[in-house]
């Protein structure tokens, strides 16, 4: 596997870093989680699988000095707290890169290390209004709609993970690490791009839900089924439209493609709801189902490529990018690490001893939960 070999550790947190960590697991790293006991990260549990836990207490000196010591024998930090929260612990990365010069120091949060929103609490639609995006979201004459969660993993996770990566390889040729800053909303706004500089031409050039990509085509949108399904359509090229609405039964020139708009929307609606979705699913011209997440891994094309999994017949996606010679392993059926499962075992290979580990139990710098997620 392509990051086998290399050591993480993680400082739990929600989801986005997390998810990190488990895109560095899934490709062979080995993930260590310093966690504590939080109602809140309940929610991001699932994410733990195949990592190793230890719990520590990192209000007591003696806590801090053992992740000090992890931190010295790290290859990859991975950081979820607001700006100044490392420092004031005694574990930024001015203090920890000295000690561990190859160290790989990843910070994710919202708005980024300083600025006016810096120590400001936010979620995705916080992060998306500031970057600019949440104003294309919506259909004509609506309030900007947020998305799911989604562009925090986008614009933060995996925007963190291609900063680690680089920072990966440009460790072979200097042999030293650095700090690695990702934020949601510059990442979000990156992998945004395109939306945002292409605004002055002709996709868009319209208010929201009027132009080519957001719905305010007939030829790109959803349209409801027979069976209260649905289907999508992005038909944009002329030839595509024509092999769309001929497969529809309709006749090409009375559904010009850049004419007509709302009624041949109309038109095209009214003859969706003649058959069920699984009868317009052979359909070609960029024609495709809306699929459920529980029925994602049963469609002919993902159960072929075998793109999911499922665990506890819950639809597991399995990590992506397919490599053909080191490709990743979902870490989702392994074992789901615990607040402090394997704090023994962790603090044991830093060359603690058992009189040593017993003793900082009784004074509560450190904590254990033997019982692990199947």
């Amino acid at each position: 596997m392509p990051l086998k070999g290399l050591n993480v550790l993680e400082f739990s947190g929600l989801a986005p870093v997390p998810f990190v960590g488990t895109v560095l697991s899934d490709f062979g790293a080995n993930v260590t989680i310093i966690q504590k006991r939080n109602v809140m990260f309940e929610f991001t549990s699932f994410l733990n699988g195949g990592k190793k836990s230890i719990g520590i207490n990192l209000k007591h000196p003696e806590g801090i000095e053992i992740t000090q010591k992890l931190i010295a024998n790290a290859d990859i930090l991975l950081e979820p707290f607001r700006p100044g929260v490392m420092e004031k612990l005694g574990l930024g990365p001015n203090v920890m890169m000295a000690k561990n010069p190859r160290l790989i120091y990843a910070r994710l949060n919202g708005y980024g290390s300083h600025g006016q929103y810096a120590q400001r609490a936010g979620h995705d639609i916080n992060y998306l209004a500031i970057s600019g995006l949440l104003s294309l979201y919506g259909s004509k004459n609506t309030k900007p709609v947020p998305p799911v969660n989604f562009s925090e993993f986008a614009g933060g996770s995996m925007v963190c993970v291609m900063g680690i990566l680089m920072a990966v390889i440009e460790r072979y040729k200097s042999g030293k690490g650095q700090v690695v800053e990702a934020n949601i909303t510059e990442g979000m706004s990156y992998v945004g791009s395109w939306l945002m500089c292409s605004q002055d031409s002709m996709i868009w050039g319209k208010s929201k839900g009027e132009n080519l990509l957001d719905g305010g085509m007939h030829f790109y949108d959803t349209y409801e089924t027979k069976d209260g399904k649905w289907m999508a359509v992005g038909a944009l090229e002329p030839a595509f439209y024509r092999e769309f609405i001929e497969g529809l039964g309709l006749n090409i020139d009375e559904v010009e493609q850049m004419d007509n708009f709302q009624s041949n929307r109309e038109i095209i609606a009214n003859k969706f709801k003649e058959k069920t979705r699984e009868e317009w699913s052979n359909a070609n011209a960029c024609v495709t189902p809306v699929l459920e997440l529980d029925e994602v891994d049963q469609h002919p094309h993902n159960a072929t490529r075998n793109s999911f999994m499922r665990k506890n017949n819950v639809v597991v996606p399995v990590p992506a990018p397919k490599l053909s010679v080191t490709p990743g392993v979902s870490s989702s059926n392994k074992p789901i690490a615990v607040s402090g499962q394997n704090t023994r075992e962790i603090l044991e290979s830093i060359g603690y001893t058992q009189m040593e580990i017993t003793k900082l139990f009784q004074n509560k710098t450190i904590f254990e939960d033997s019982k692990s997620r199947l």
